[in-house]
């Protein structure tokens, strides 16, 4: 993609963020659309959404099961950004039409004590430089279709990629634990919609420890000359399938001793 395709990609994605209107696929308008177009639009976009005001506090990883990966035909995890004006708490409730078609994951959030940057990183280093970790949920959306209408394709890691990684919001737990204080392999949650269970995992599903998925992030962000900074947070990647968030929903994500987020939709 040409500079000037890379912006207006992401200024049709800022806009149908603002007026709740998905645009196309991105991958059918630019059909020679590379992984490396992808981040270069996320990053237009997060910089269109910087010049609106909003800040930066972390990242997020996404697509690190297996299941996911096969579903989008990939063999790599993906981030995005994680900006202030989409931060909930336990117990909030989501305002009707803030999202589009919002989904539901959980995940361990790590929050970063001191930087970290490197391609050489090691897991040693992710646990040295983590402050703590507590429970979450990530609010998934697309301001991409998820099917072209026309043609019936799905969007593809390109489209997802270009979407921010199809992040919307971060809802964050009470709890504050320490990394070392427990295998996080074995950090698992039920989540239930409407008093249902709709989906259970383990932390495991995430590279085979979520600690793996910080790792991950940190050698991708050394390609670009970037890294972790303290006091950021980063979602380490969901261990459930993504879950509808229809108006009405109510969610609560049980993850025992670990803690608890629960999240409505009006």
């Amino acid at each position: 993609m040409t500079p000037a395709e890379i912006t207006a990609a992401a200024d049709m994605l800022f806009q149908a963020e603002l007026s709740g209107q998905q645009c196309g696929l991105l991958s059918l308008a630019y059909p020679a659309i590379t992984l490396d177009d992808a981040y270069a639009v996320q990053a237009a976009l997060v910089a269109r959404k910087r010049a609106a005001g909003a800040r930066v506090i972390g990242w997020k990883i996404g697509l690190t099961s297996r299941a996911m990966q096969q579903a989008l035909n990939i063999t790599t995890p993906d981030s995005g950004v994680l900006l202030d004006d989409m931060v909930f708490q336990t117990g909030d409730t989501v305002p009707k039409g803030r999202f589009i078609q919002p989904r539901i994951e959980a995940e361990i959030a790590f929050v970063m004590k001191t930087d970290l940057a490197g391609a050489d990183v090691t897991r040693d280093a992710v646990i040295a430089a983590t402050d703590h970790v507590t429970p979450a949920l990530e609010i998934l959306d697309t301001r991409v279709l998820r099917t072209d209408p026309a043609t019936g394709k799905p969007r593809v890691i390109y489209d997802t990629v270009a979407d921010n990684a199809a992040n919307a919001g971060i809802v964050l737990g009470a709890e504050r634990h320490r990394i070392d204080a427990q295998d996080l392999r074995w950090v698992g949650a039920v989540v239930k919609r409407n008093g249902v269970v709709e989906e259970t995992g383990l932390g495991a599903g995430v590279l085979n420890d979520p600690v793996m998925g910080i790792v991950w992030l940190v050698q991708r962000l050394a390609v670009y000359g970037m890294g972790l900074s303290a006091g950021e947070t980063v979602l380490s990647g969901s261990f459930i399938r993504p879950i509808e968030a229809e108006p009405g929903s109510v969610f609560d994500a049980d993850f025992g001793a670990f803690g608890r987020v629960q999240l409505t939709f009006a």
